[in-house]
């Protein structure tokens, strides 16, 4: 078995058994959808979809990404059928990547959903697309990898879940998705910029609006050294925890 076919092998499995699952589809679609328009119905305010499109878009990517990695890498050690994939002929970080592709691509499909509810109902004609793609590549990959950190850091799926809560529900708040970040209190605010997810949401605010608070050249770098330092602390965390 040559090194693409075991990559592409073990993408294809991760595929037909977890993605497009009900715990998958609800955390990663219908919570984030369902959770913001709630928070602007409470709000008593008319709802503006380009306003709250890119927090709607940003909160899929997350939600869905760090709930695909809870259940495949822990449910797979769990059940020890993730030893088996050690075997296979390549080395830790494709295999770890071969793991991961998919959460990155069901995560850049869940972008796009909310994208194409609201192409129905509002002008999209002024979205920057090649900001707003790169942007959701972005957050897919830091979102991944972050699942990917949760899930190397603990050894049963609900400690994976809660660990993930203990980083999503913050990054609502605290990320400028709905509030902005100068309309946080002052000692929040440098908690906002140690997040990825401030450097991501800010790069569709940028695409979709046309303004953002931090530039471009700025956000790009960062989310890219988030991603490298994600991953390699968690390949390294496989090595010392897994690999005897």
């Amino acid at each position: 078995m040559t090194t693409s076919m075991a990559f592409w092998s073990i993408l294809m499995k991760d595929m037909r058994n977890y993605y497009l699952k009900p715990p998958n589809i609800s955390w990663g679609i219908i919570f984030p959808i369902s959770w913001t328009l709630m928070f602007f119905m409470r709000s008593g305010g008319e709802v503006d979809l380009l306003e709250i499109l890119p927090g709607v878009m940003a909160l899929s990517i997350l939600f869905g990404t760090t709930s695909m990695l809870a259940v495949t890498i822990t449910f797979e050690r769990k059940s020890r059928s993730f030893e088996r994939l050690l075997l296979a002929p390549i080395s830790l970080n494709l295999l770890m990547l071969a793991k991961t592709t998919g959460a990155i691509v069901f995560g850049i499909l869940n972008a796009f959903v909310p994208l194409s509810l609201a192409s129905f109902l509002v002008d999209l004609s002024g979205i920057n697309w090649l900001t707003a793609f790169t942007g959701v590549i972005l957050i897919a990959v830091t979102s991944t990898f972050l699942g990917l950190f949760i899930a190397v850091s603990v050894s049963e799926v609900f400690e994976a879940q809660t660990f993930s809560n203990f980083f999503r529900f913050p990054m609502m708040f605290l990320c400028g998705l709905f509030i902005p970040i100068e309309a946080l209190p002052l000692f929040l605010q440098p908690l906002s910029y140690i997040l990825p997810l401030t450097y991501g949401a800010d790069m569709l605010k940028l695409s979709i609006h046309s303004e953002s608070a931090i530039s471009l050249w700025i956000s790009l770098p960062i989310l890219i050294l988030y991603a490298l330092g994600l991953f390699l602390i968690s390949t390294g965390n496989i090595k010392k925890k897994w690999i005897y």
